[in-house]
């Protein structure tokens, strides 16, 4: 998905829901957000892209932890570990998520999404001269579009950039 996909939750995530959770680009969490990952203890393990994204987000000894204790969690904690980006109260939760995407959608599209795209092959490079040949590759392909140009003009006019995708 090119786009960026923002996560919001709420009461208990158990198992699954971290997962999906995991999968997202970004994550707001409630305050009463309350974590666990007790798949171990029912004779399963965390599927589904758990065993991907957790070691990823949280790093491989914290990972193991998580998935072979089951110990539960809050959203405290999921922020403190980097399983997610942000602890809101309930009342907030929906809005701070939209002001993420409101944040994004003001950039210039084919920048975000070329960004999330390397970022994440970033993360599984094993050579960094070769990713960095990448981000030479995209970052060719963003010097001609047009929102590279409105990007630079709107510091000269000294005005926000109008983006077109283009």
């Amino acid at each position: 998905i090119p786009k960026p996909v923002i996560a919001a939750v709420n009461g208990i995530v158990m198992g699954g829901a971290v997962i999906l959770a995991l999968a997202c680009d970004l994550k707001v969490a409630s305050e009463n957000a309350q974590f666990s990952l007790p798949q171990v203890k029912r004779g399963l393990m965390p599927d589904g892209g758990g065993t991907y994204f957790l070691p990823r987000a949280v790093g491989l000894t914290k990972a193991l932890e998580l998935a072979l204790i089951c110990d539960p969690f809050d959203a405290r904690e999921a922020e403190r570990i980097g399983l997610i980006n942000k602890v809101v109260s309930h009342e907030n939760l929906m809005s701070a998520a939209k002001e993420m995407a409101t944040k994004i959608a003001k950039n210039a599209p084919l920048a975000v999404a070329m960004t999330k795209a390397a970022m994440y092959k970033g993360v599984q490079a094993h050579d960094l001269a070769a990713h960095m040949d990448y981000e030479v590759y995209i970052m060719n392909i963003l010097f001609a579009t047009e929102d590279f140009k409105e990007g630079i003009s709107s510091i000269w006019e000294k005005r926000e950039p109008i983006f077109k995708g283009r």
